[in-house]
């Protein structure tokens, strides 16, 4: 079996309108990764490896950055960033080489979907026992927890999503489309222009949390003393994460998304 070259791996694994979903596509995938992952899926479109056991490997990935942030000073917050960097390679490889074999599954959108949900609460739970020094001396006290509370609001924010689908397909409704998303009152709609044009929602993802409590994990190497801005990370992560559960859900409850 011949290895496809890059141009023609594109045209089938990238296709139209791939990397213009700003809903869809994450902004490091149009960025850089899918430049990269093209190339890692050009060798493996060759080998016995499945799309799902790439997925597992993502999942198993992200996990493991949660829990290496339970290493102490900047070890913990370096290590999980680079390991959030594999966790994302991967989330783009396993769709490329399922859409180049012609792969595609419900299986494998369950998985990525499952992958998503543990690898964000690992990486915020992971955190708060971060915030906590859990390896360093340090106790089971309220950093901990509050790592666990923003983890819980990441969980509610997906499921938020995830349940307007289950909910339609027990009504016997369609899958939605994403105009429906918009609240049908106008106040609401330019509520939510104005909090879609912040983006703040955005931190408790994977990836941008990963940067956020590396820059903090600096911080605080740079200090010298303490964990101070890796705790107000923590506290700033779980703020957003409340937050968001509460404005999503009603943004859902305003939205035309379920009718």
């Amino acid at each position: 079996m011949s290895i496809p070259s890059v141009a023609e791996l594109r045209t089938v694994v990238h296709p139209a309108g791939l990397l213009d979903r700003r809903s869809g596509e994450h902004w490091a995938g149009r960025l850089y990764m899918r430049r990269i992952s093209v190339r890692i899926t050009r060798v493996l479109v060759g080998t016995r490896i499945t799309p799902n056991q790439l997925t597992y490997l993502m999942i198993l990935a992200g996990i493991a950055a949660g829990a290496s942030l339970m290493l102490p000073g900047l070890a913990g917050p370096l290590v999980a960033a680079v390991l959030v960097q594999v966790y994302l390679l991967l989330d783009c490889v396993d769709g490329e080489v399922a859409r180049w074999r012609r792969q595609t599954s419900v299986t494998g959108v369950y998985l990525d979907r499952v992958g998503h949900y543990l690898s964000e609460a690992a990486l915020l739970t992971g955190a708060g026992l971060h915030a906590a020094g859990i390896l360093d001396g340090g106790r089971l006290d309220g950093w901990a927890y509050l790592g666990v509370v923003a983890a819980l609001g990441a969980i509610l924010i997906k499921s938020e999503t995830d349940l307007v689908d289950g909910a339609r397909a027990r009504a016997g409704l369609p899958i939605v489309n994403d105009g429906a998303a918009v609240p049908r009152s106008a106040g609401a709609a330019s509520l939510r222009r104005i909090a879609a044009s912040v983006k703040f929602h955005r931190l408790i993802g994977a990836v941008e949390a990963s940067l956020v409590l590396l820059l903090a994990g600096v911080a605080d190497a740079v200090r010298g003393e303490g964990l101070a801005f890796s705790r107000a990370a923590v506290a700033v992560l779980a703020a957003i994460a409340l937050l968001q559960t509460v404005l999503h859900l009603v943004s859902v409850l305003l939205s035309s998304r379920l009718r």
